[in-house]
């Protein structure tokens, strides 16, 4: 079992910053892949994006990249994700989740889920 947490979220203005962060326990890492999701008020839980096991292949939703960043630190079973240039439409609940498979974009892959961190956008 993998047993995950998220912290970092909180109320920024368009344009701010911020950084997610995920601690992982209960196990290493280092086998799974991880990825961010986030989920708004009536909309389904979306993929953000995703990082295979040593970190060397991410991926990203298309309306984050170049905004966004996921990296991974397995020494300190912890997995991160930078968020620049925020805009209002990316308030959301976001959620860490880990999968057995090397990356992955969809739900259904991953096994493991965080309880989510609110991020709130205001124009």
């Amino acid at each position: 079992q993998v047993q995950l947490v998220e912290s970092g979220g909180g109320l920024v203005q368009a344009g701010g910053s911020l950084r997610l962060s995920c601690t992982a326990s209960g196990r290493s890492i280092s086998g799974y892949g991880m990825g961010w999701f986030r989920e708004a008020p009536g909309k389904v839980r979306e993929f953000v994006a995703g990082i295979s096991w040593s970190g060397q292949s991410t991926d990203y939703r298309d309306i984050v990249k170049d905004r966004f960043t996921i990296s991974r630190d397995n020494a300190k079973n912890m997995v991160y994700l930078q968020m620049n240039s925020l805009k209002v439409e990316d308030t959301a609940v976001y959620y860490c989740a880990a999968t057995e498979f090397y990356s992955c974009s969809g739900t259904g892959c991953y096994s493991f889920w965080g309880q989510g961190t609110q991020v709130t956008v205001s124009s």
